[in-house]
């Protein structure tokens, strides 16, 4: 896969730039507040159908814009597409080559991307929230059924909790049974892709640690893996303690993934310079899985290259960026990373190197 050039109007500090880029690494350099992160996030929006820093759409328009729009021309198996998405304030404009869509899940897997930025230390540090999310985006990138099932399960949830609420058990059953279906599809997927990041997430660590630093994941479920007539069962028996709170408790929306350092707790017994390590690792086992699933090369887009990991790391990962297919890459700092190609991000514009 190849982004050829993107397409930026009235979107945050962007007023109309046609950005070309180059196969390989792209380094986009600039002074912080020049709008490089904007840039990523615009990837981001096009491959994901979400911003990574705002849920609303409206604080991507530029101020004093009535709009935002965005379109990435890239060639994929060989073929040239085109992928853009407006906005208004008021209406969703979503086209891939010349089909419109309704809403954004119709735009996951078409662009697969992997996002490496400095908030992801909160996959150590941060909820179970934000660990979910992680797993979410990965999956629904190359499984639509994934998309289907985990926007069931959350419905079927909001009608069951207000049955909950209003103390009724009127076709809760109903729901239930709704729910454990769904549930017990995300589980499996995501068992899955825990089991399939364990391996590499190890080998990558190690080779960016020189074989110090030992990681691992394990995923925890707030429900065993059961059957599907026992999960239904489980939502049956938690009905009398959950009708008093008004809410559900169990199910995939309470799921976790712990993050282990030497078989303990990294969020306590991991070094910051560990973490980095193990999120950087993360990251490229994210990659690494998401192309073998996608059967094509994804993005890679790191945001503020250099503050991640000190030196000696950031030289290992500066040199494993070549296998990483096409790279975006921002950096407020201006040494010259070998074979990249570099921009200088001034004013909203970008000028090659």
């Amino acid at each position: 896969m190849f982004l050829s050039h993107l397409t930026l109007r009235s979107f945050r500090n962007y007023d109309d730039a046609e950005i070309p880029f180059q196969r390989g690494v792209n380094v986009i350099q600039g002074r912080n507040g020049a709008g490089k992160t904007n840039l990523l996030e615009a990837l981001f929006l096009l491959s994901t159908g979400r911003s990574f820093r705002t849920a609303h759409l409206a604080d991507l328009i530029k101020k004093g814009a009535s709009h935002f729009y965005i379109e990435a021309h890239f060639q994929r198996d060989g073929v040239e597409q085109q992928l853009s998405i407006g906005y208004d304030g008021r209406e969703r404009r979503i086209h891939y080559n010349k089909t419109h869509f309704q809403n954004f899940s119709h735009v996951l897997g078409i662009l697969p991307s992997v996002l490496y930025a400095p908030k992801d230390s909160e996959l150590i540090s941060g909820s179970p929230a934000e660990r979910r999310r992680f797993l979410n985006i990965q999956l629904a990138q190359t499984d639509p059924l994934y998309v289907h099932h985990l926007t069931r399960y959350h419905r079927a949830m909001k009608h069951r909790n207000a049955l909950l609420k209003q103390k009724s058990l009127q076709a809760i059953e109903t729901f239930e049974q709704i729910m454990a279906e769904s549930a017990h599809y995300l589980m499996v997927k995501r068992c899955g892709l825990i089991e399939a990041l364990k391996p590499r997430l190890r080998a990558l660590a190690m080779e960016l640690s020189s074989d110090e630093d030992a990681f691992d994941l394990s995923y925890e479920p707030s429900i065993s893996m059961r059957r599907l007539g026992e999960i239904e069962h489980l939502y049956v028996r938690q009905r009398p303690r959950e009708m008093i709170l008004g809410t559900t408790l169990i199910g995939p929306h309470r799921d976790d993934f712990l993050i282990t350092y030497d078989k303990r707790d990294a969020k306590v017994y991991a070094s910051e310079g560990q973490k980095r390590t193990c999120i950087a690792a993360l990251k490229m086992a994210e990659w690494e899985e998401l192309m073998a699933q996608a059967e094509c090369l994804p993005l890679m887009n790191i945001d503020d290259f250099g503050i991640h990991l000190d030196s000696k790391r950031s030289q290992l990962l500066q040199e494993k960026l070549v296998h990483f297919g096409q790279v975006f890459l921002t950096t407020p700092f201006t040494e010259v990373i070998s074979g990249a190609h570099s921009f200088h991000l001034e004013e909203g514009a970008l000028v090659e190197c």
